[in-house]
């Protein structure tokens, strides 16, 4: 092309000076340069996009793509794994095939639907016998949009979804876009106004949704999203906000005997209660004072959710120990070692005989 300069036959490399004198050496980066100019490729170093005629194009953070297209990603590497979006592996969707070549990890993705917008990743393992760790240096995502005007918003399997909101961390709408660039607002349903987006306490994430950085009580209640692209627009399911008082952490653990002092004979009943976050599972362990001897007792494990007011919902989980015919081995201490992500609670009561 007339009027643009000749191409240099030797590309530059990032972080390289773009003009030297012809008296002075190039210096090589200094450390810092250099591990700024390998960071920012570092995501996108061994992942790429298979376009037509064999040509292969470097992806960037974002992707647009329109359904129905078929996508094939390619990733340098003899021993590559992948991350996509995990419903796909829920349906076991035969439209998915991932293989592991010589060089490098290959997958496809035919028929695409609204519902495959989410983030494609991967990364070489560095294996040692049979430990696995990833190789951070060696990694690439995109997140694709794969725009639909019938859908603008990513399908979920539900009509209506659960959020909780906790003190301790953010909570998210997940009311997703296909379309990046269509204009998505938040709405209660009951009274019926739209919830500001301040960009502050409130923001919107196209790849995420609504986040709410930091849930009160007065965020709980029934809310929807509605998204506007070039024509009218459109409702998301709805999402039921509910309010998580217990805060994070061990477990919050309570123990009460049916007696204080049994008789001989006797039915004691040890119940160990534990008032959590609803989506957090709880296990329970027992010590007794005929464990050693094996005296056999009988334990039951539940959980149930309760509304603590509208909108405050919080899960009991527990564990009844139970001791038939009352024996002089069973008088002593009863504990409960009740367990969560977070950590242990251990509490005690005490059993005399009469």
């Amino acid at each position: 092309v007339i009027g643009q300069p000749a191409k240099s036959k030797h590309p530059k490399e990032p972080g390289e000076n773009k003009i030297f004198n012809k008296k002075v050496k190039p210096k090589t980066p200094k450390m810092k340069e250099r591990e700024s100019a390998d960071s920012s490729l570092k995501s996108q170093s061994i992942l790429t996009q298979v376009m037509d005629k064999g040509r292969f194009q470097k992806l960037a953070a974002t992707l647009s793509l329109s359904a129905g297209q078929t996508i094939e990603l390619r990733c340098k590497g003899s021993n590559v794994t992948w991350n996509y979006p995990s419903y796909l592996d829920t349906f076991k969707d035969s439209r998915l095939s991932i293989k592991q070549l010589d060089r490098y990890g290959q997958l496809i993705l035919a028929n695409s639907t609204a519902a495959d917008t989410g983030e494609y990743s991967c990364w070489l393992q560095l294996c040692n016998g049979n430990k696995c760790r990833k190789d951070e240096t060696k990694a690439g995502s995109t997140y694709i949009f794969f725009t639909d005007k019938e859908e603008l918003f990513v399908p979920t399997p539900s009509y209506f979804e659960i959020v909780y909101l906790n003190p301790d961390k953010p909570a998210v709408i997940p009311c997703r876009v296909t379309t990046p660039s269509a204009k998505v607002t938040l709405h209660r349903e009951f009274p019926a106004e739209e919830i500001e987006t301040d960009g502050t306490d409130i923001i919107y994430d196209a790849k995420k949704g609504f986040v709410y950085q930091h849930p009160t009580s007065d965020h709980k209640g029934i809310v929807y999203c509605k998204a506007e692209s070039q024509g009218a627009p459109q409702i998301s399911i709805k999402y039921h906000l509910l309010y998580v008082e217990v805060p994070q952490g061990p477990p919050s653990a309570t123990i009460a005997a049916s007696s204080s002092r049994a008789e001989l004979g006797d039915s004691v009943h040890v119940i160990c209660t534990v008032l959590g976050e609803p989506h957090i599972d709880v296990g329970f362990r027992w010590q007794y004072p005929g464990q050693e001897s094996e005296r056999p007792v009988i334990i039951q494990n539940s959980w149930r959710l309760i509304n603590r007011g509208i909108g405050h919902t919080t899960r009991i989980s527990k564990s009844v120990l139970l001791v038939e015919d009352f024996e002089a081995k069973d008088a002593g201490n009863y504990i409960c070692i009740a367990q969560n992500l977070q950590g242990e609670t251990t509490v005690a009561t005490k059993v005399e005989l009469n």
